[in-house]
């Protein structure tokens, strides 16, 4: 089935992951998560550590170990994490990347830049902190 709009696994992966990481009361391990979200343990932990190298969070090893956010959870949007993951999401015009059209108007009505921005507004506006029960 074909879909407008999709999230990769791996964005969708450090999305989830930040969230869980964000309301556990203790430090969350790779199997953890990776159980919770139904996902790869070697994908999880792959995404887990750029998420590490760029600063979101801290990892310790051993039993008690685990990752925790570097950041408050107030502080970090999902957009952030998402970039993080993606690269920084481009404004374009055309769906095919066209740089002119053949016609007199986009066939499309601009509906793909409205959509970006709309998706960039709603991501930039989610913290992680939105979802964490208290």
């Amino acid at each position: 089935m074909s879909k407008i709009i999709t999230i990769s696994e791996a964005a969708s992966i450090a999305i989830h992951s930040m969230v869980l990481i964000a309301g556990a009361k203790d430090h969350l391990n790779v199997t953890q998560i990776a159980e919770r979200m139904g996902s790869s343990r070697h994908h999880v932990a792959k995404i887990l550590q750029r998420l590490v190298k760029e600063g979101y969070l801290s990892s310790n090893r051993g039993p008690a170990g685990g990752f925790t956010l570097k950041k408050p959870a107030s502080d970090v949007s999902l957009m952030e994490i998402f970039e993080t993951i993606e690269g920084k999401l481009s404004e374009t015009s055309c769906p095919l990347d066209h740089p002119v059209c053949p016609f007199d108007k986009c066939l499309m009505g601009n509906i793909v830049t409205k959509m970006t921005r709309e998706f960039r507004k709603y991501m930039e506006e989610q913290k992680l902190s939105d979802y964490i029960k208290h």
